[in-house]
């Protein structure tokens, strides 16, 4: 049987793209291949040198995060929330610096920068219930997608890309994970997948597009727009439900992972309680490590009827 040919390669592991590929997606992968090459430490320095630069010129995201870390921080004073943002962007860098390396190195290398797992009694599936496996935006979250499926059978939830879709699938699928698009087929995999028992991987901390199957549900004390299927699914199922995530350890010394058990509330029949706990539950993940967060995201974009649109003014 010959092997599965990787995206961007013959079968003779030489670079090829078919011809649907744009131009822009082989310079892209062209470039991220190269990029892979280089060590970790320095993909880290280049990444930190990314963040620094992205603060010091006008962009959306430096004025987001800003915004988003007043308003879920608000006893830091200026100084101290200018401070925070600095931080966060040179780790914000480091995490689209280090995707290259955790795409094409092989499985085992990369999950060989696991240094540590605390709490990793809890992935355990011994009794035959499915575990519902939440990795918000936080460290590196593509090594976590690849930690989970080697750990056991996995399904992983996927919001299908309008560019380098194939590559995304196949790298994030090279260690068994199968990957399925976010609509009713995809959800029905899911509950299929729990019921043998296996892995569901979901990022829990995007916005939803509409607001049927979701509610406003507090986080960090601010009204956000959360998703109602990790309850549903959870009622469902009867499967337990988890935090999972890797934090970015100093000097490109690898990742300790962590698991951490959700709050009580996360299948209650009442979604708009299931809704906090699953905020909440983000929160302390988060508050392990909050400089590795995805500031630069808009979290709140949606707002209660009434509310303003917050994510205004000048860059």
């Amino acid at each position: 049987m010959s092997r599965k040919v990787a995206v961007g390669e013959d079968r003779k592991g030489r670079g090829r793209c078919d011809s649907s590929d744009t131009l822009r997606e082989r310079f892209a992968i062209w470039v991220l291949r190269a990029l892979s090459h280089l060590p970790l430490s320095l993909a880290h320095h280049l990444g930190t040198c990314i963040g620094w630069l992205m603060l010091k010129l006008p962009n959306r995201q430096r004025r987001n995060a800003l915004i988003n870390i007043r308003l879920c921080f608000p006893r830091l004073d200026g100084v101290h929330a200018l401070a925070f943002r600095r931080r966060s962007f040179l780790e914000y860098g480091k995490t689209y610096s280090e995707i290259a390396y955790l795409w094409f190195r092989p499985v085992r290398q990369v999950l060989s920068l696991v240094r540590g797992v605390s709490g990793g009694e809890l992935l355990r599936r011994d009794d035959g219930r499915g575990v519902i496996v939440l990795s918000p935006h936080l460290g590196a979250w593509e090594l976590t997608g690849l930690y989970l499926s080697a750990q056991g059978p996995t399904t992983t939830f996927y919001k299908p890309q309008p560019m380098l879709d194939r590559l995304i699938r196949e790298v994030r699928g090279r260690a068994g994970a199968e990957l399925v698009p976010i609509d009713r087929r995809g959800i029905r995999e899911l509950v299929q997948a729990l019921g043998r028992g296996e892995y569901v991987g979901i990022l829990p901390d995007q916005e939803p597009r509409v607001t049927p199957g979701s509610v406003f549900a507090p986080f960090f004390g601010v009204p956000a727009l959360t998703m109602l299927l990790i309850n549903r699914l959870a009622r469902k199922t009867g499967a337990r439900v988890i935090f999972l995530f890797a934090e970015r350890l100093p000097r490109a010394r690898g990742f300790h992972l962590h698991c951490l058990p959700t709050p009580v509330g996360i299948d209650s029949e009442d979604e708009t309680i299931g809704a906090t706990a699953l905020n909440q539950g983000i929160e302390n993940a988060v508050e392990v490590c909050p400089e590795q967060y995805l500031w630069a995201y808009k979290r709140f974009r949606k707002r209660p009827p009434g509310m303003p649109n917050l994510y205004q003014g000048p860059l």
